[in-house]
């Protein structure tokens, strides 16, 4: 477990301990006070313990190492971390066709099963004539905006309609009304909000709402638990959840 002193690395230390399938043999963090039942290595580097796969909840300055470590020992990686450069992106790319990688922006299922549907009714709206919105709402201490999330489920919209609708972040800075070839994002902030993404499909006298809402941060360690599931044992490649889901 990559980052196991983390919020999220707790939360899946939590989640294997009830699963019998699945046991934590190593963790890695630089904090760490003794509290788990598995040994804990202040880096990836110093980590001497076999495994079948790492499930990664660290931080994008950790990524470079966690890859090289990957590809050296031969170990497939749920990379869950987010917030990588272009030049991180490309190195993912790279070590994928030595090794198996599973990266997604969200861990969710729910979300993950929701872009597979957006793709397969997306087409059907658009070609009606419905403009398309992205609402999404987290916490008060997240500081990017628009969420990864939301961008995802944007992407999968747009790759079903051949990638030709344009993203617009804020309508505040110009007076002009609403082109047919937009995807509109907002971002809403506050209190303790975990995470909800509503995707609005607007037409003549009717309105279709697809709504994804989570309430705590265990939907996403159990679909990190479930993608190292899958991911034990695979042959070289970038892997996501839709791989998972099925």
């Amino acid at each position: 477990m990559h980052g196991c002193n983390g919020k999220m690395g707790q939360v899946i230390t939590g989640i294997v301990n009830e699963d019998a399938d699945t046991v934590i043999v190593a963790g890695v963090d630089p904090y760490d006070d003794g509290h788990n039942n598995y040994p804990v290595f202040s880096s990836i580097e110093k980590c001497d313990v076999e495994a079948d796969v790492i499930i990664d909840f660290a931080s994008a300055k950790a990524v470079d190492a966690l890859l090289d470590y990957s590809e050296a020992k031969n170990i497939p990686v749920v990379l869950c971390t987010t917030g990588l450069s272009q030049e991180q992106l490309n190195r993912v790319n790279e070590t994928s066709k030595k090794v198996a990688v599973l990266k997604s922006a969200n861990m969710s299922v729910g979300i993950n099963t929701l872009m597979k549907v957006l793709k397969s009714v997306a087409p059907v709206f658009a070609e009606a004539g419905f403009d398309i919105e992205i609402v999404e709402k987290h916490h008060n201490q997240k500081v990017d905006a628009p969420s990864g999330t939301a961008l995802a489920l944007a992407d999968s919209i747009n790759e079903s309609l051949d990638n030709v609708y344009e993203y617009k972040y804020d309508r505040s800075k110009e007076r002009v009304k609403r082109a047919k070839n937009e995807i509109g994002i907002s971002a809403v902030r506050g209190g303790s909000i975990v995470g909800e993404h509503e995707v609005i499909f607007a037409g003549m006298d009717e309105v279709i709402e697809f709504k994804h809402t989570a309430y705590s941060k265990a939907i996403f360690a159990k679909g990190a638990v479930q993608a190292a599931k899958f991911l034990s044992g695979k042959q070289p490649g970038l892997y996501n959840m839709s791989d998972v889901i099925g």
